[in-house]
């Protein structure tokens, strides 16, 4: 025998003969049925006990910097190298919009939701966001069997006493177990999300009712912008406050000195001595000196004014908050499938197996 009837035989050995494989299979097609038959009935029972939620999306496009507007193209193109550029453009603005879901994601303004008002689509009720998530969550059947036994020994430890806490009394600082729990469940649902390129601001909300989703959605992005307005313009707000406080100042200083000035005047209009016309010249210069500094003043004013203004950020709603009316989950007929496909592949894997295929077939 040759060196290439050696490799012949070789490779037929080591070919595969998919008819034996299905003959093998067909064997034991009573199992598959049965198997697959569990496997269907187990996979439905455990996805419509799954509860459906919904999903709202909200996109908004913040007011940029003159600077960072005439740099936004250099950074889109740089962006697409990894490089970032930004940091160059954003001077002196410390929240940049990337920073918008950190901000997000503390617990400050997780908590600020707490007290949202809502009710549910099929409801009239008013609830706190806070209530609804601690009470009104719809929950798989088996994860009630599953934390039985805990709340029985959490219940005869701590006998029959009721926490006394006031929940709604929120303190970021120290937060209770249930609070904090209330605070990852949010961190699970409401997602915000920033394109580097665009600077485009995307919010989701996911909930198990529509309305509601779509009322977080609306609120969580009113939030965001009031915080970011609040910190652009806490500045200048400031300068404001103390221009104001100057204003009144020299207005009051100014009304003073000319009422020195037109009382000592209407006194003393027949006098004629040099002492008085004296007095008088410096009551005028100093009523004039306290009109020239509340007239800048008030100019300072409305430059403080202006800048307020100014400081203050525009956002452009891409897309607003709707009830969303198709529901985004879970996707029962995909998880169905995957379950078939896993029992029929786990099955295939036990035949072959059993019937001494599996090795031969992976070469071993």
């Amino acid at each position: 025998m040759n060196m290439e009837e050696q490799q012949y035989i070789e490779q037929e050995e080591k070919s595969i003969d998919f008819g034996q494989l299905f003959t093998v299979l067909l064997k034991h097609k009573r199992l598959y049925y049965k198997v697959l038959a569990a496997v269907f009935v187990l996979a439905c029972v455990y996805t419509l006990s799954l509860p459906s939620y919904y999903k709202c999306e909200v996109k908004l496009s913040p007011e940029l910097s003159t600077t960072r507007r005439s740099n936004s193209s250099l950074s889109a193109l740089a962006s697409q190298f990894g490089m970032n550029m930004n940091s160059a453009a954003m001077g002196n603005e410390a929240l940049f919009p990337t920073l918008y879901p950190d901000l997000m994601n503390s617990v400050d303004f997780k908590a600020s939701l707490f007290n949202v008002p809502i009710h549910k689509k099929d409801s009239t009720r008013m609830m706190s966001y806070y209530d609804y998530l601690a009470n009104e969550q719809k929950r798989p059947w088996w994860s009630g069997v599953m934390s039985a036994p805990f709340r029985l020994l959490g219940s005869l430890f701590s006998g029959d006493k009721k926490d006394t806490i006031d929940q709604h009394k929120v303190n970021p600082f120290m937060l209770t177990k249930q609070q904090t729990a209330i605070v990852k469940t949010i961190d699970r649902k409401v997602i915000c999300d920033v394109d580097k390129k665009t600077m485009v601001i995307t919010i989701n909300v996911t909930d198990q009712d529509p309305l509601i989703a779509a009322t977080i959605a609306d609120s969580v992005k009113y939030r965001l912008q009031d915080f970011i307005t609040d910190y652009r313009t806490k500045k200048a707000k400031v300068d404001l406050e103390y221009s104001r406080k100057l204003f009144k100042e020299a207005k009051a200083r100014y009304d003073k000195a000319r009422q020195l000035y037109a009382s000592f005047s209407d006194a003393n209009q027949d006098i004629i001595l040099e002492s008085v016309r004296t007095k008088l010249t410096d009551l005028e210069n100093e009523m004039q000196l306290q009109f020239n500094n509340y007239n800048r003043v008030a100019q300072q004013l409305q430059i403080a004014e202006a800048k307020v203004q100014e400081e203050t950020p525009a956002f452009t709603t891409l897309q607003s908050a709707t009830v969303p009316v198709k529901k985004a989950g879970p996707a029962r007929t995909k998880l169905v499938l995957i379950f078939l496909f896993l029992a029929f592949l786990a099955t295939t894997v036990y035949v072959l197996h059993k019937e001494h295929q599996l090795k031969p077939l992976l070469g071993l």
